[in-house]
Parts: C-alpha cells; sequence; structure tokens
C-alpha cells in the first residue's frame, strides 16, 4: 500500500485477549502468534495503533458497537456471521471436551456431553456459542481460559470446552504438562479470523485481507505460524466462508 493510501485509513482499536501462545501480554506488551501477524499487517498497512489486551467478554462486546475496531483471534461461525467484517483465516482451531488424565468419563457423541452435569467454557467464546445453540443448557460459563483450566485441574470441575491450539501452554503456565489432560471428545473444526465492526470501513478490511494475503504467499505468515505451533495445521491461503465450520 501506498503511503498516500494508508495516510487515507482511519485509527482503529485493535482488541485482544490473553489466550496464549495466540495472544497474550507480555511484560505489558501484547505477544503471540496472532499478535504478530496482525503487526506485520499493520506495518504493511501503515497502522501504528495498538493493541489492547483485556478480557474477552469485553472486547467482544466493544467491537459490536463501536466504529472502526477490530478483534482477535475471533472464530468464524454461523452465530457471529453477521456481527462483523472479517480478515482471515489466521488460525485452525480443534474445539474439543478435556478431561484430566486420570478421568474415567468417557464421550462418543455431543448427546453424552449434553447430559453431564456441567461442562465449563470461557464467557462469549465461540464454544459456547455454538454448543448453546446446539441445545447444551448445562454451560458454565468463566471469565478466563487460565481460570477454566485451572478449576478444571483443581477438580472443582470435570470437563472443559477449549482448543488444541492453547491448552498446551496454558497447562505450563499453571504448572501443569499437556499430558495432564486428554480430549474426551472433538466437536467442531473451525478457522480463526480477525474480526472488524460493521462500522468499520470496507477500506481497512480489503487493505488487511490483501496484507495478509501477500504474507501467505511470501511465506512470512508461515514462519511465525510455525515458530509458535509446530506440528499444528495452517489456514488456507485466503478467506473463505466456506471454512467457518466444519
Amino acid at each position: 500500500m501506498l503511503p498516500a493510501e494508508a495516510a487515507r485509513l482511519p485509527a482503529l482499536d485493535i482488541l485482544t485477549e490473553d489466550d496464549p501462545p495466540l495472544t497474550f501480554s507480555q511484560n505489558g506488551k501484547p505477544s503471540g502468534l496472532v499478535v504478530e501477524v496482525v503487526q506485520e499487517i499493520q506495518r504493511r498497512v501503515g497502522s501504528r495503533d495498538p493493541i489492547s489486551v483485556m478480557p474477552w467478554a469485553r472486547g467482544y462486546r466493544l467491537a459490536q458497537i463501536q466504529e472502526n475496531t477490530a478483534l482477535f483471534n475471533t472464530n468464524r461461525i454461523g452465530e457471529r456471521e453477521h456481527l462483523f467484517k472479517w480478515v482471515g483465516p489466521v488460525t485452525t482451531t480443534l474445539g474439543s471436551f478435556f478431561v484430566r488424565s486420570d478421568s474415567k468419563l468417557k464421550l462418543v457423541s455431543l448427546d453424552d456431553a449434553r447430559k453431564l452435569s456441567q461442562i465449563l467454557v470461557v464467557r462469549d467464546w465461540y464454544l459456547q456459542l455454538m454448543l448453546s445453540a446446539q441445545g447444551f443448557s448445562n454451560l458454565s460459563a468463566i471469565a478466563t481460559p487460565n481460570q477454566m483450566v485451572s478449576m478444571l485441574m483443581h477438580g472443582r470441575a470435570e470437563v472443559i470446552a477449549s482448543e488444541n491450539t492453547t491448552m498446551p501452554t496454558q497447562l505450563r503456565q499453571l504448572g501443569y504438562q499437556p499430558s495432564d489432560v486428554h480430549k474426551a471428545y472433538t466437536f467442531v473444526y473451525t478457522s480463526g479470523y480477525i474480526a472488524f465492526s460493521l462500522k468499520t470501513s470496507d477500506a481497512v478490511v480489503k487493505a488487511w485481507q490483501h496484507a495478509l494475503d501477500d504474507m501467505k504467499r511470501d511465506g512470512s505468515f508461515a514462519a511465525i505460524y510455525r515458530r509458535w505451533l509446530p506440528g499444528e495445521p495452517m489456514p488456507g491461503m485466503t478467506a473463505n466462508p466456506d471454512e467457518k465450520v466444519k
């Protein structure tokens, strides 16, 4: 993008949450896989707007009511499709029910999970929205991912709904190992995006998507992704609504 074109783009509120290794705050500064992707997009489009780390529920609410606001990493699901304008995909995620490794619980279907007394999920995460839409009345909403994982490991819950991309890091931060839990049942594949408020300029969305596509073509996106999530599948080259949920 030419400097003159970048200068015409409006200032943005850029919001994210504490969800390592994708997004988090380190020594007061935003860090993580998707943070690095967003910062490189900003460099390419000429944006110098700061990234704010805040609780997900707050950022999710602000991104729906403010103009010129971006929120990431936001999983693109049907329940959210018309709430935002989308740039991505930037992550590939498996949503699963997790239990402690010493648990005897067996889940072979969503119906089995619906019969449980309680499942913990982060408030306003896409997993809560999806499971609620599928008739789950046994969800308990928790403020942060680390709080949810801590409750699982301390025996205050038997089952949580979380992701393959973030669980290992969250466990290590709390003094545990990834082997201390196991997946009881994987129920959804999603792609994460940068979600822009509906009142954001289409020119901004177009410029950010173009910069992301260029990153994927020149290899810089893959380099960032592999450094943070070695061995995990990467999202496709360009935005594709069909990748929302599989």
